[in-house]
């Protein structure tokens, strides 16, 4: 299967399934290129984007798991090389 770059942004509203969300990007760590958090404290939400490079199924595992947690909203760019 082919690799395909994006970028995948997450905003957590629920500060407190943070855990959760850095369980499953450790998990996915090997397609993982880079991530940037920031705490938007005036929000009360953190917002991370991580640059990706891996197979069409690992980005749809990778954002499924995110999406599934509760106040996680997660979309993804990708490109073809």
């Amino acid at each position: 299967m082919n690799k395909r770059i994006g970028v995948v942004g997450i905003v957590v509203k629920n500060i407190d399934n943070v855990d959760k969300v850095n369980s499953i990007l450790h998990q996915y760590s090997s397609i993982i290129v880079g991530r940037l958090g920031v705490p938007y404290k005036e929000k009360g939400i953190c917002i991370i984007s991580i640059i990706i490079d891996g197979t069409s199924d690992e980005v749809s595992a990778i954002t499924g798991k995110l999406g599934s947690i509760e106040g996680i909203n997660v979309k993804s760019a990708l490109t073809k090389l």
